[in-house]
């Protein structure tokens, strides 16, 4: 009997399958090609767009504020040298006196009589120096006596220096111009030599003392202009006079001193006081804070673009800087500094650059702000 073909629908059915086997076997050979087909675009490499500011460097006096106090330009504690009873007191406490000015008269008992006799004595002894010096031409006297007899003068000569300056310090005079500003004896006070009776104040200039940081210690100097702040609201003008050349163990800070003039004599020693500081110019930019970030080493460092519109993270030097602006150095002269996108951007990738003067706001942009 002869056998039966099968109907067309099989046929068909069986052709369909032996094409979708071989096509599984081979697969989508094109959705595995590495790169896409020629004249195709890649999807998501449109560059992203920042908003861009050109700047240029500009000369800047940044300042150092130190809190401080006020110090007399010298003082002394005037101390005796000489034990007496006081007699007098010939200067008033908060009286000005000038150098070489009598402080204080202590009673003088017996020194002038002391004195008196030690000056006959030298005058016996070199009387019998010059008699002996005959004698000695004409070989009458030993060298021994000879030279006790000189020894005698130096004794008297002595004495005598002693005595004088004991009367002398009987009446302390001013070591320079000041002021009286304690006085802690009163008429008929015994003093003893070595004893303290009252303080010399010279407050014609003054000097102002504060700490600096180690951070800025190294760009201070002497000469450096300097403003004195007062409480009152007063500024007076100084200069600084002395940077310490090792910090204190304590608070590792330097520290410095100013002077300034002070030729009303106003009462300001021991009264606090802000120092401001003038450091040398500096080249800087000026930008907001905001704009601020931390490079891989954790440096302070600001993102602007190349000629070639790449993204570049330069480390800065933060000179100063208030809650609205902030000046770093260490970038180039001219930059074109990114204001807006810099959070969406890394350091060497292409952007479209936007000028500030013709960006528009889009949605998706970092919040940084411009450059106040």
């Amino acid at each position: 009997m002869p056998r039966r073909l099968p109907p067309l629908s099989v046929l068909l059915a069986i052709g369909l399958a032996c094409l979708l086997l071989v096509w599984l076997a081979l697969g989508d050979i094109e959705g595995f090609r590495d790169t896409p087909p020629e004249g195709e675009a890649a999807e998501g490499t449109a560059p992203t767009r920042v908003e861009v500011a050109k700047r240029q460097a500009q000369a800047h006096s940044p300042r150092l504020v130190l809190q401080g106090q006020l110090e007399a330009h010298r003082e002394v504690a005037l101390r005796a040298r000489q034990a007496g009873r006081v007699e007098a007191l010939p200067v008033a406490l908060g009286e000005r006196v000038s150098r070489g000015e009598t402080l204080l008269a202590l009673a003088r008992e017996e020194l002038p009589a002391r004195l008196e006799q030690a000056e006959a004595e030298l005058a016996l002894a070199r009387a019998e120096l010059a008699g002996a010096e005959e004698l000695r031409r004409r070989e009458l006297i030993s060298n021994p006596d000879y030279l006790r007899l000189q020894s005698g003068v130096s004794r008297a000569l002595a004495e005598v220096a002693a005595l004088r300056r004991q009367l002398d310090d009987t009446r302390p005079e001013a070591p320079f111009d000041g002021v009286l500003d304690r006085l802690d004896v009163e008429l008929g006070d015994l003093v003893q030599a070595g004893e303290a009776w009252g303080r010399l104040v010279d407050d014609s200039r003054l000097t102002a003392l504060a700490a600096a940081p180690q951070r800025d210690a190294l760009s201070l100097s002497p000469g450096l202009p300097v403003e004195i702040q007062l409480l009152d609201g007063n500024r007076l003008p100084g200069e600084l006079s002395h940077v310490a050349s090792r910090a204190e163990d304590s608070t590792r800070s330097f520290p410095v001193e100013a002077t300034l003039a002070n030729p009303e004599g106003r009462r300001l020693a021991g009264a606090s006081a802000t120092l401001v500081i003038r450091l040398p110019e500096r080249r800087v930019h000026r930008l907001s804070p905001a704009l601020l970030e931390l490079d891989g080493e954790g440096r302070l460092a600001v993102k602007h673009l190349d000629d070639d519109d790449r993204v570049r993270l330069t480390p800065v030097e933060l000179v100063d800087a208030d809650a609205e602006t902030a000046r770093v150095a260490g970038l180039p002269e001219r930059i074109r500094l990114i204001t807006l996108g810099g959070g969406f951007v890394d350091a060497g990738e292409r952007v479209e650059a936007v000028p500030v003067e013709t960006a528009t706001p889009q949605a998706g942009t970092d919040a940084t702000g411009d450059d106040p």
